[in-house]
């Protein structure tokens, strides 16, 4: 069922399911939905309650997971308007042609075309050539960084994901929004890192946080620059 507390100014909404458990559980899902998991016996007062003990935590990890939360504004795809790439905004050229390419010249991202229809697809795939390659290059050395701590990534792949910017399963596969290729090369590697982290701790916990800080110390300033920059 679905119930809801306020916290100050802030609603926080959650799904509340009853188990045969025998203590509450409390999950913020990396999509920002609250998950909670209560004993067959647990009055909603008492559930309420412990809620609003753990609301800050809450709101917490709800603003750690926005930073994984892509925002894609709607492109017209017309010459003159702007488009990121590494974190620097070029200029759409459209030139009508007798060929199909896309390339960076300048502070322009020039795309030659038979058919300006087939701007937006021509983009789409730079963009994911690009990523393909760039994260593949970024993360050589970042792997090698982790590796002291027995964790070698099976693969890289690229997935469009419409609410986070990176996941890895259990066998060790890092998978990467190519919207990434967007932001400057720090918020990539910021993204890896925090991947890498989850192959030595799954969960958000506080030694997870210890190792991101230990092996990027200022993460949190390329945390907030993700954040703002995919706006």
């Amino acid at each position: 069922m679905i119930d809801q507390i306020e916290f100050g100014s802030i609603t926080i909404i959650y799904t509340l399911e009853y188990s045969e458990r025998k203590t509450l559980g409390i999950t913020v899902t990396p999509d920002m939905n609250v998950l909670v998991r209560a004993p067959l016996d647990a009055s909603r007062d008492k559930i309420r309650d412990k809620l609003k003990t753990k609301a800050p935590w809450i709101i917490k990890q709800k603003s750690f997971f926005l930073s994984f939360h892509p925002k894609t504004p709607e492109r017209k795809y017309i010459s003159g308007e702007t488009h990121l790439y590494l974190g620097r905004q070029y200029r759409l050229k459209i030139i009508l042609g007798s060929t199909e390419s896309v390339k960076l010249k300048g502070k322009f991202i020039e795309v030659t075309t038979l058919d300006k229809s087939n701007v937006p697809s021509l983009m789409k795939t730079w963009y994911l050539e690009r990523a393909r390659h760039k994260f593949n290059i970024l993360a050589i050395p970042l792997k090698a960084q982790f590796s002291k701590y027995n964790v070698n990534p099976s693969s890289i792949k690229l997935r469009n994901m419409s609410s986070r910017w990176g996941s890895c399963t259990p066998k060790g596969k890092i998978i990467l929004n190519p919207e990434l290729i967007k932001a400057p090369k720090r918020c990539i590697e910021y993204v890896i890192i925090h991947e890498l982290c989850h192959l030595v701790h799954h969960d958000h916990t506080q030694k997870f946080i210890d190792l991101q800080t230990k092996e990027m110390p200022d993460w949190s300033k390329w945390k907030s620059k993700l954040e703002n920059i995919m706006v």
